[in-house]
């Protein structure tokens, strides 16, 4: 260089440092040497100190030729930051980003297939994968049900808690995940939740009927009807709709056209048990017991699980005077149920208005433990007084030494009409009509186990979601 100046050459100008081999590197990739490619491109980041443009743009390149599309989208948009007005670094990130949403579908996609054949884990892990690729409504809302059909209710809530994070207007989101704080009766989240939806759409039948069932729990029947007719201009032929109107119906002692509302929801879903469970109720309330007796078979055949269901029966029998098959519906109902005290005590009656003291005093205890355990687990239990008298009626009759011990009711506690009513000699027999059980009503369409609601009795028409 120095004899180059002497003789009054010009000299060849040095690259800088950052540029030094961007020659060599493309040089390479023409050729698709890739190998060779990136061991060049490796000691020219670590001499500019990850500074170089090209060399970042070429890595990038050969990544998504190699399938690593997320890695290729980050070095892309690294180079867009080193120089912000370059046009080809903002077409190649557009180029990384189509490959990466078909990615997303594809894992969407297998999410839903496995979920079809039941193998959950693997659903969740590609709708899991999707949303790392891609966030999108309709993967939250399937990884939400996998969550669900799974059983897993806090995991699905989590889910959607990051889905109206992620899409804070979408009434979908917001309805689901106020239906399922409903389900766990946490209401002042679930009204929130259905609040927001409602917001946006004043018209999402769904939220529509969450709120107007809260209310219907709470005995707020004609609120809860404004609500429905709101969302009868919508969905006129929705059976969880007519579902809940008959049960409005129920509430104000309009029987009539409690079953009229009801069978037109079975007529529209034949195969849905709550309606039908529903059904049997009212007519069981009528004392209509034939009728009764012929829709708890069809929910049972539905849904066998549930033992609630075989007590209805077993009180449609008793008055229908089968002894014989009453005693086999109680001892399926205690059998399948875990938690409702409800079961024990009218096949604790049925047992003593029949003779059998010893078997009616363990359905007693049986039920008196149950009761614990759900005092234990709410500290703001409340029984119905009429519960609470019966058991007590029939403790006395059986001679149990402890007296049952009650959270008494708050004074705005309201008893509900008497099934039948208790003979004043405890040598009497205690009724025949002892149950009806819990009406349901149908805001989720989430299959729910069925637990004691505060307040819930005997021969109480109690309200639930």
């Amino acid at each position: 260089r120095d004899e180059q100046e002497g003789r009054g050459e010009k000299s060849t100008p040095e690259l800088p440092i950052v540029e030094r081999r961007n020659w060599l590197i493309h040089q390479h990739y023409i050729r698709k040497d890739y190998e060779t490619c990136k061991v060049i491109i490796k000691t020219q980041l670590q001499e500019t100190n990850g500074m170089c443009e090209y060399a970042i743009y070429v890595q990038a390149l050969i990544l998504r030729l190699e399938g690593r599309i997320q890695e290729s989208l980050e070095l892309l948009q690294s180079c867009a930051i080193l120089n912000p007005s370059s046009t080809d670094n903002l077409k190649q990130v557009a180029r990384s980003l189509r490959p990466l949403k078909q990615q997303s579908e594809i894992s969407h996609n297998l999410g839903v297939c496995f979920f079809f054949i039941k193998d959950f884990k693997n659903a969740e892990e590609h709708l899991n994968t999707a949303l790392q690729i891609n966030k999108h409504d309709k993967t939250f809302m399937m990884l939400g049900k996998v969550h669900l059909v799974a059983g897993e209710t806090d995991k699905a809530i989590e889910v959607f808690k990051r889905a109206v994070e992620f899409s804070p207007e979408n009434t979908d989101h917001l309805s689901t995940l106020g239906l399922l704080y409903l389900q766990l009766r946490k209401y002042q989240k679930a009204f929130e939740h259905l609040g927001n939806a409602l917001t946006f759409d004043p018209n999402n039948y769904k939220a529509i009927l969450a709120a107007g069932s809260m209310m219907q729990t709470h005995g707020d029947f004609d609120v809860a009807m404004n609500k429905y007719r709101v969302a009868a201009c919508a969905v006129p032929e929705s059976p969880p709709l007519w579902n809940n109107i008959g049960m409005c119906f129920f509430g104000k002692k309009k029987y009539v056209a409690a079953i009229s509302c009801l069978k037109r929801a079975n007529y529209l879903s034949p195969f849905d048990w709550k309606v039908l469970y529903n059904l049997g109720l009212v007519h069981l309330t009528m004392q209509q017991y034939a009728s009764a007796f012929h829709f708890l078979s069809a929910a049972i055949s539905l849904n066998p699980r549930m033992g609630e269901l075989y007590m209805l029966l077993a009180v449609a029998l008793t008055n229908l005077e089968d002894v014989e098959n009453s005693t086999r519906a109680y001892e399926q109902a205690v059998n399948l149920d875990e938690s409702n005290p409800l079961v024990n005590l009218n096949f604790a009656i049925f047992l003593y208005n029949h003779g059998d003291k010893t078997a009616a005093l363990d359905q007693y205890q049986e039920m008196q433990r149950k009761v614990n355990i759900l005092q234990d687990s709410s500290s703001n239990l409340e029984f119905d007084p009429e519960l609470m008298d019966m058991a007590q009626k029939l403790g006395a009759a059986l001679q149990v030494g402890e007296s049952l011990q009650w959270t008494k009711p708050g004074k705005d506690s309201k008893s509900k009409p008497h099934s039948a009513t208790l003979a004043k000699s405890p040598s009497a027999p205690l009724g025949t009509n002892q149950a009806l059980g819990q009406a349901m009503s149908s805001a989720a369409s989430y299959n729910k186990n069925i637990q004691l609601p505060a307040g819930t009795v005997a021969s109480r028409q109690s309200l639930r979601n």
